[in-house]
This record gives structure tokens, sequence and C-alpha cells, in this order.
């Protein structure tokens, strides 16, 4: 499912300011990661969390269930969790409001928030029940059509792939308006993939360009066919639909980029052994700090270059040195003894826990999302107590997550065990930790192809997409400005 939720989000809302101690030039370091300048509080959420607790502490009965509240009491407070993945709690005021107001328009609202709980605590089963009676008895709502949505949607995590692309397709007859309806036709068209049935899938991708034609949707649907393509080793096909993908305008509602297109067309130009073209298109991707797939071009252009063109390819490499250098006060070093003791006991390089540190919280110990991630790594609750153990800590608690110790302890124990599942690239570690490791093993096996850029165009959500590239584009930088040990070269 192509959507913007994601398990450990960082948001723009999410409160964050640079402490002039870390670096001098907090606000364009803020700027660069995309977070405000302005500090937003966050004592809200914390204090909104508290109160709940301490109002359903009198508010049960003597079997421990929650009493009748009002309607609204209940739906508030369920919120409040949510927001805060106590996702337990949540449900048990979701339910309330079934079991005391079964005739109310808002429970198919409840019952949304009931399966959401569920798929977010990754209970895909659990959630699939209660999406698919959703989608039976409230059909004509809003929240009927979600949970059509999200039933495809866990059924696809369930690893139950031709059920799931028969969802969505359900979904794109019952409702050919509906609020999810482009994504529904695209999530056809990967789930298929997904199946093994790249055939079907491409007879998708026709439907959706007639049905979208001359919108972002139909670029998007051009896009899966170019990693159709690849996944299957048409570097043919691959090669005249990137052309066809460059000819078009790149809108934000694009889900893809010229320069990652560009980079693909490269790659398909290398795999189809035209290595003089390859090198020239490798050549064209731009590189900088800032430019994920110029890396990775500039990565295979040393490699393709020999003696003749070796020098094309150093002065390349010389530009973005230079600027990094020159940006080298954006990139500091903060907590490097705790960081460079919980990464190499855990044969993780220090600097790609800078850079996620970097990334997630820039460097703020006392940050927090909209979505309940806090601290240097913007760790959930669940997920705390989930590798607390294997960092040496017990009884973790949410207001234990703002430590800096803690949470680089714990987000190291995390990132290792994500490396045990990924060790082929960092890439998908990244994407990992920012948009589930279920999805990450979907991504790459239906990507096929053993390369960071074409493992990333795979990466289905728009947000971890560039999570990713802004991960390893720090990452890039400490590499060059600093040894393994964070000392600065």
């Amino acid at each position: 499912m192509r959507s913007r939720r994601v398990q450990h989000k960082f948001a723009t809302a999410v409160l964050i300011s640079v402490l002039s101690a870390v670096t001098n030039n907090a606000a364009e370091l803020r700027k660069q990661v995309g977070v405000p300048i302005e500090p937003i509080k966050q004592s809200a959420s914390e204090s909104a969390l508290a109160t709940a607790r301490r109002s359903d502490a009198s508010d049960r009965d003597a079997q421990g269930n929650v009493t009748r509240l009002s309607l609204a009491e209940h739906m508030r407070r369920a919120s409040v969790y949510m927001i805060n993945r106590a996702f337990e709690e949540a449900r048990a005021h979701w339910e309330a409001v079934l079991r005391y107001y079964p005739t109310d328009p808002r429970v198919g609202e409840a019952l949304l928030g009931i399966g959401r709980s569920y798929f977010q605590a990754k209970d895909y089963q659990d959630a699939y029940e209660v999406f698919n009676r959703l989608a039976a008895n409230y059909s004509s709502t809003k929240e009927g059509r979600e949970g059509l949505n999200y039933s495809a949607a866990s059924l696809l995590r369930m690893g139950r792939f031709d059920e799931s692309a028969a969802r969505y397709a359900e979904y794109v007859q019952r409702f050919p308006d509906g609020e999810r309806i482009d994504t529904a036709y695209l999530n056809v068209v990967d789930t298929l993939r997904e199946a093994n049935r790249p055939k079907e899938a491409l007879q998708w991708v026709t439907k959706t360009r007639q049905r979208f034609a001359g919108s972002a949707t139909e670029i998007n649907a051009i896009f899966a066919e170019l990693r159709l393509h690849i996944a299957e080793g048409n570097w043919r096909d691959a090669n005249s639909t990137a052309d066809l993908l460059l000819t078009k305008q790149f809108s934000k509602a694009v889900l893809t980029s010229r320069t990652e297109v560009s980079y693909l067309k490269a790659y398909s130009l290398e795999q189809e052994g035209k290595k003089e073209e390859a090198f020239s298109a490798y050549l064209a991707v731009p590189d900088g700090t800032d430019s994920y797939y110029g890396w990775l071009a500039t990565q295979h252009l040393s490699k393709l270059a020999g003696k003749a063109k070796a020098e094309i390819v150093a002065q390349r490499e010389s530009r973005v040195n230079t600027s990094i250098a020159s940006d080298a006060d954006l990139y500091p070093a903060p907590y490097r003894a705790i960081i460079v003791k919980s990464a190499k006991s855990r044969q993780l390089d220090p600097r790609f826990v800078l850079a996620l540190i970097r990334q997630e919280s820039v460097f703020k110990p006392t940050a927090k999302s909209p979505s309940g991630a806090r601290g240097l790594l913007q760790l959930t609750i669940d997920a705390a107590q989930k590798y607390a153990t294997g960092a040496g800590l017990n009884n973790v608690r949410e207001a234990q997550l703002y430590q800096p110790d803690t949470s680089i302890m714990l987000g190291a124990e995390y990132l290792e065990q994500l490396a045990r599942m990924f060790p082929q690239m960092l890439e998908p570690v990244a994407a990992s930790y920012n948009g589930g490791e279920d999805n990450v093993a979907r991504w790459l096996k239906r990507a096929k192809r053993p390369d960071p850029g074409v493992f990333t165009s795979e990466i289905g959500f728009d947000e971890t997409k560039g999570y990713v590239q802004k991960v390893m584009n720090n990452y890039r930088v400490y590499r060059q400005l600093y040894t393994e040990d964070l000392i600065r070269r």
C-alpha cells in the first residue's frame, strides 16, 4: 500500500531546535534536513497521555473494563493513546464505543481505529478481520472504503498477494470515484508483481494510463512499468520506458524524479552491455552532497572509466569533496563516546548511526513526533520495549527515550537486528528503520537486482524513499569527514 504512514515517522510537525552547542549554524541545519525553524511545544501529547491514564485508572469497573463515558470522551482518549502507540489502551475505548453506542454513526470510525491499531502493531490477521467487517457493513461510508483498502494492505503484508491484488481491483470496480482510486490502480500493478504475475501487471499499467491520462498518476504508472522491466531484465524496454518518462513533467505528486529515472536508464544501458552509452548517461546524473543518485552514478563511473576517462571521474569526485569540506560545520558528531561504543560492539559503522540521528532528530534529545516517536533516534515505545533486553535495559518507559544514552543504545540494538536481516547494503537498513522491515523485505524481493539504486526506486512510501536518500547522503559526508571512531580527518 502506498501510504505516508510510517512506523518511525519524522514529519515536519516534529518539535526540533538545534542547540548552539551542536552547531553554530542551527537554522541552516534544520532547513537542510527539512524541519521547522521555530520549535513547537511538545508537552501537550505527554500531558494528555498522563491525564488519560490517570482518568482511566478511576473509570474502570471491578473487572477492569472501561466504564461508560460520553462517546466524545471515549474517542478522545482513544486518539490520545493511538498517537502515543498505546494500542491496547486505545482499543479499549474504541471497543467501548461499539459496546455502549452500537448504533451511533461514529461506530465506523471506531472500527477503523481498531483495525489501524492492529495494523500498526503488525497484527495483520486481526487487522484484516476488522477491516473486512468494516468494508462489508459500512461500504457506503468513507470508513467502509478505507476498510476495503486496508484489508488489501493487510493481505499484502501476510503474503497473500493474489487475494490482495483482487481486493485492490475490487476497490477500483466498486469505488471508481473513491478517495484512494489512484493508488488502488497503482497498488494492483505492484501487488501483481509481488504475485509474480508481470504480464497482468503490465495490463494494469495500460489501464491506469488510460484512466488517468495526462495526470501524475499516469506518470507513476509509467514509472511502475520501468521498475517492472528492470526487475525482469527487459533492458531494451526499460530504456525506452525511461526515455518516455524523461519527456514528462515531474510534479510533487509524481513518485519519482528526473534524477532517479536518469540513473535507472544509465543502469539499464550498463546491464544491456552498452558501456559507452552507460558512461555518458551516468555522467549526466548530477552529483553533489544532496544527490543520492549522483553518488551512485559516480560509483558506477569509477568502475566503467578505465585509464582514459579516470580524470573525468576524479574531477567529479573532487568537486563533491570540496563541497563537503565547505559544509563540514553542518555535520557535527556529538555523543561520540556512546555512539562509538554502541555501534562498534554491534559491528555497525558509527558514522551510519550518526547519519540516522542527524535525519531523525537533528541531535535534539527531546524531539517527539506526532506518531509517538521520541528522542535522538525517534524510537516508539513498542520498538523500545522490543529491543530493550538486547540493549541491556529493563522496563523502558516513554520518558527514558529522551535520554541520549538510552536512545542510542536502543537504536543501535535495533539497527544491529536490521543489519542482520539485510546484510547486502545499508539502504534496506535505513528503509526498515523508517518504513518497517516487513515492507522492505517485499521491496527487496520485488527489485530482484542487487543494486542500491534499483532497491531505492522500489520503496513504496515516498517519505521513506526520501528518508533513505537523505540518510545515505549524510553517511557519505560523515565517511568523508570522520574516521570510524568519529575523529575529524
